[in-house]
């Protein structure tokens, strides 16, 4: 907005007291509508669930599957909290901003599988409860005779686990990440799209969430949360888009008492605001106060 209009919300800091602050920390609704009102003459946004845009496209539903942790996964987090909580008090600046996303990021592949953390080529079998429930949802799928996306942020996670979805279910996978050559990519593409193509595709988010269409899948499975909610829609938007001709069902994959549910519950209060005030997704991750980061952090067991 100050790009198009110099000066018209203010400076960044006077915007960010003004608008930003209240708003996102203090649900300020009449700053909210103050805002909208400010920029409403120069957006114009469709949305595709829009019927008077789009009068065809079926319906999408998104589901958020709960799972519990092994005891392989709680002792992994828990080592990895351990290890930030005992350094919090050194660390200052962007040292302490650098390590808080690096743990973010361990604490995130233990929630998909502890394998994750070791120089592992394969993912071992009974460690990790969410691919326990992922088979389980994908056997459903496959005995319905549909086909799936599945996504994963974590590039080394998808190869490793393309090659146990073959050996588990005796069938082809394909896999696209950000080293796949385009024409590979451009083939693969089209053997997913054809009637009797493989029924499952592993993508990476970054690599595999824009600028295709797979509208032969009815299922998307989002195995780790992102930090922005749109980049997820983004990835969901392959196959629910023009020229799907049946329903979508998302499933959102979360580990219970962990960070991907206090991100999901976060996530869900900042989609109530303008995308533009979320900014890059994880930037508000290092203004945490060190209590406030325990929280986050922080592993609720609960019984099985």
């Amino acid at each position: 907005m100050d790009f198009l209009n110099p000066g018209y919300l203010g400076s960044a800091e006077q915007f960010r007291k003004k608008f930003a602050t209240p708003i996102e920390k203090g649900s300020d609704e009449r700053k909210r509508l103050l805002l909208k009102r400010l920029i409403s003459p120069f957006l114009l946004r469709r949305m595709k669930t829009d019927k008077e845009i789009i009068n065809d496209l079926p319906e999408k539903m998104e589901t958020k599957i709960y799972c519990q942790f092994s005891p392989q996964q709680a002792a992994a987090y828990q080592a990895v909290v351990d290890s930030l909580v005992h350094d919090l008090g050194t660390l200052q600046g962007i040292a302490k901003r650098g390590r808080i996303l690096a743990t973010l990021t361990k604490l995130k592949q233990v929630c998909d599988h502890p394998d994750l953390l070791k120089k592992s080529d394969h993912l071992t079998a009974g460690s990790s409860k969410k691919i326990a429930r992922l088979y389980e949802i994908i056997t459903e799928i496959l005995d319905n005779g549909e086909k799936a996306l599945i996504f994963t942020q974590f590039a080394r996670f998808g190869e490793m686990l393309t090659e146990d979805l073959k050996k588990e279910f005796n069938l082809p996978v394909l896999f696209l990440s950000g080293k796949t050559p385009r024409k590979q990519r451009e083939q693969m593409i089209h053997t997913f799209q054809e009637s009797g193509g493989p029924p499952l595709f592993v993508l990476s988010l970054r690599a595999g969430g824009t600028g295709i269409t797979l509208t032969h899948a009815t299922h998307v499975i989002h195995l780790d949360r992102w930090w922005n909610p749109a980049v997820e829609s983004q990835a969901t938007d392959r196959t629910y888009r023009i020229g799907q001709q049946e329903n979508v069902f998302v499933h959102l994959m979360i580990s219970e008492g962990t960070i991907e549910e206090k991100i999901d519950a976060l996530l869900e209060d900042k989609k109530r605001v303008a995308e533009a005030v979320i900014g890059s997704g994880e930037d508000w991750i290092g203004e945490l106060s060190d209590e406030e980061l325990k929280e986050l952090l922080h592993l609720e067991l609960r019984g099985a």
